[in-house]
């Protein structure tokens, strides 16, 4: 589940707000376009959509990197250590 300070990192990676609590009311817009708690609440939504296509993502391709390596995940992490 997403965290407060994640949502509005996602939502505005520059910055701009201000946060006191955790909950929308306690959201100070400052340097970036204001959004409406319905907006807020469907960003939470949106967060953790993001968080696991993310995750897939890295996943494939560390897989397709092992692959062309010719390594088993076991194999790289006995490389790196």
């Amino acid at each position: 589940m997403a965290k407060c300070h994640d949502v509005l990192a996602y939502l505005y990676p520059e910055g701009g707000w201000t946060m006191t609590g955790f909950e929308y009311e306690g959201i100070e817009f400052g340097n970036c376009k204001p959004i409406t708690k319905e907006q807020w609440e469907q960003a939470f939504i949106d967060y953790d959509a993001w968080k696991t296509e993310q995750a897939q993502t890295r996943a494939a391709q560390k897989a397709a990197l092992l692959d062309r390596l010719g390594l088993t995940e076991d194999e790289a992490k006995l490389l790196l250590s």
